[in-house]
Formats: C-alpha cells, sequence, structure tokens
C-alpha cells in the first residue's frame, strides 16, 4: 500500500472528510483492521483566507507548497489537496514537490466522460466559479462547466464560508441550493459537480434529480485506487 499525503485544513471539516473517508474505503475493500498509509499536514484556514482576501495566490501557494514539502519528507508517496477552490494554486504546489499530484479537476472530468456527461453545472465558492482555472482543466478533458447565474455567487460563498465550513448545515440553504441546481439543469447541465467538499455535507443525490459528482469522493476513490493499485 502506497502512502496517501493529504494537505488540508480548508476547512478542518473539509480534512476530517478526506480522513474519514479514506480510513472507510481502505476498510470496505481490504476489510478486517486495515486503514490507509497517511500523512496529513494542515494550515491555518484563516490564515489562507486572510490571504484569499487581498489577492495574494502566491503567498498562499508557497503556503501549501511547504505543507506539500512536508508531506513529502513524511513519506508520502503521492498527495491531494484536500480543496478544490485553492486548486488554483495546484501547479505551484506541484512543482515545489517530487512526488506526483492528484488533480481533483482530472478525477472529476474522468468521472463525467465515463458516465458520457460532458455538459455539468459547477458550484463552489466565489473564486471557484468565477476564476477559470477549475473550468479550464475540465475543458481540457472535454466537459464544459457552467455555473450559477451571477446574483447566486455570493450568497453561495458566504453559506460555505459562514455556515458549512463550521459544520452548520440548514435546510434553508439546502433548499436554495436545490433550487439552483435546478437552474443549471434548466441551462442545459446533464450534470452537477459539488464543487466543494463542504457542500457535500450539503446536497446529496436524493435531494436532485441531475446526476451528483461529489468532487471529494470522487478524488478519495481515485486516491484509493491508486494508493493499493
Amino acid at each position: 500500500m502506497q502512502t496517501i499525503g493529504l494537505v488540508g485544513g480548508m476547512s478542518w471539516e473539509s480534512s476530517a472528510v478526506y480522513y474519514r473517508d479514506l480510513n472507510l474505503g481502505v476498510q470496505k475493500r481490504l476489510g478486517g483492521l486495515s486503514s490507509p498509509r497517511l500523512v496529513l499536514s494542515t494550515v491555518d484556514f484563516a490564515e489562507l483566507t486572510d490571504l484569499e482576501d487581498g489577492q495574494r495566490w502566491p503567498q498562499i501557494g508557497e503556503l501549501l507548497a511547504d505543507a506539500a514539502r512536508g508531506v513529502e519528507r513524511a513519506g508520502a508517496d503521492f498527495l491531494l489537496l484536500c480543496t478544490t477552490t485553492f486548486h488554483k494554486v495546484a501547479d505551484q504546489v506541484e512543482a515545489a514537490v517530487g512526488i506526483p499530484l492528484i488533480h481533483l479537476a482530472d478525477v472529476v472530468a474522468e468521472a463525467c466522460q465515463a458516465q458520457g456527461v460532458t455538459k455539468v453545472g459547477f458550484i463552489g465558492t466565489k473564486v471557484a466559479m468565477e476564476d477559470g482555472f477549475f473550468i479550464d482543466r475540465l475543458a481540457q478533458h472535454g466537459v464544459t462547466a457552467i455555473v450559477p447565474a451571477q446574483e447566486h455567487h455570493d450568497w453561495l460563498n458566504a453559506a460555505i464560508y459562514e455556515e458549512l465550513v463550521h459544520g452548520h448545515v440548514l435546510d434553508r440553504t439546502r433548499r436554495r441550493v436545490v433550487s439552483i441546481v435546478e437552474e443549471l439543469w434548466d441551462a442545459g447541465a446533464a450534470g452537477v459537480l459539488l464543487g466543494c467538499t463542504e457542500l457535500e455535507l450539503l446536497i446529496k443525490q436524493a435531494d436532485v434529480d441531475l446526476p451528483v459528482f461529489p468532487c471529494t469522493t470522487l478524488h478519495v476513490e481515485a486516491a484509493l485506487d491508486r494508493a493499493l493499485a
């Protein structure tokens, strides 16, 4: 079994999901008392969000690169960033280490293609929806992503940063996100990407009619495939 390297803390709720699901996944696949070999380094989310507010992305990249180097030194065979938004600096992080980085957008695009879905709705933080770093990477694989109407962006960002990263899962927020998914369906989406780990705490497949692509779950499965290959 290879050792999985995780850079987390964006938020701790996200890191907890990765840790839990990697353990559950190994237990399901191998049984008994099996558990994954993991190296986890977490960063201060407050520091990163302050830098994000100031558009200081090179500094964010260096902080995450430093965490990734620590994970590599600790024996990780490959690396995951436990975040969607901060994949904006994934190339900078990948360049700082000598181990492979499993890019979330590559994993998600492969899952979409496997189901014959080439146009998806993408819901996430404001940065993830408005900056091209994730959507452009999907497009390289032939998957077109459309985002909610501009009027929803600030509200979605607030729901993520003010509720979900603190573990607050509210029915009224779920109802509005479901209505946004329906708008994306009307706009031609054949599936929806939950482009933020915390959104998976809120929205399940049973909540919407469109096929849901839960990015974190897919990322975890890709990591398990590699670690146990």
